[in-house]
Formats: structure tokens, C-alpha cells, sequence
């Protein structure tokens, strides 16, 4: 069994900054690429960004604003998030696929940014 426990949400005003943090935990012997993607009320659960071994992957609605970046030993992914809109506000969630190739995902965490 694996674990996925996301934090580092909240409230911030436009322009402002958050970071997001993910940690996946159990039954895991290498980890194929961690991502983080999101969902705003009433609409479709979206990628923001991935990270595998060959690079970064990013929406177009968030690049140059937004970085992922990972702590292989620690299984833990990192969401740099700045210069945020109001449209940024989400629920973010993050997803780990393993070397099985099964995805895992965690609770979410909520993004509110205010204008």
C-alpha cells in the first residue's frame, strides 16, 4: 500500500506565493514520476505540472510562474508556486505512479487566491 499526504495550502492574495509539498510513503520501491495536478469548483481535474527523471512537464497556464522539483531519497515532490492569479484557486492534488505503473493519489490540498 502506498501513502500520498499533501500540505502547503491556503489563502494568499494575487502575486503572492505558496509552496506545496508531497510525500509518498509504504509499499514503494522506485518511483516512476510524481506530478501535481488540480480542480476548481465545477470544473475538470487538470495537470499542472510532472516530474520524471528526463525532465519537467508544466501546463501552459502556469509556466514561467510555477516549478516542480523532487527529493528522490525523501519521495517527496515540491510545487513552487508564484506570482498566483485568482484563477490558480484550486483544490491541488498530487499523483505518484510507481515503478508498477500504478498511480496513487493523496486527499488534496485547497489553493484560495484572492483578488
Amino acid at each position: 500500500q502506498v501513502q500520498v499526504v499533501e500540505s502547503g495550502g491556503g489563502l494568499v492574495q494575487a502575486g503572492g506565493s505558496l509552496r506545496l509539498s508531497c510525500v509518498a510513503s509504504g509499499s514503494i520501491f522506485s518511483i516512476n514520476d510524481m506530478g501535481w495536478f488540480r480542480q476548481a469548483p465545477g470544473k475538470q481535474r487538470e495537470l499542472v505540472a510532472t516530474i520524471t527523471s528526463g525532465g519537467q512537464n508544466y501546463a501552459d497556464s502556469v509556466k514561467g510562474r510555477f516549478t516542480i522539483s523532487r527529493d528522490s531519497a525523501k519521495n517527496t515532490v515540491f510545487l513552487q508556486m508564484n506570482s498566483l492569479k485568482p484563477e490558480d484557486t484550486a483544490v491541488y492534488y498530487c499523483r505518484v505512479t510507481i515503478w508498477t505503473r500504478n498511480e496513487y493519489w493523496g486527499q488534496g490540498t485547497q489553493v484560495t487566491v484572492s483578488s
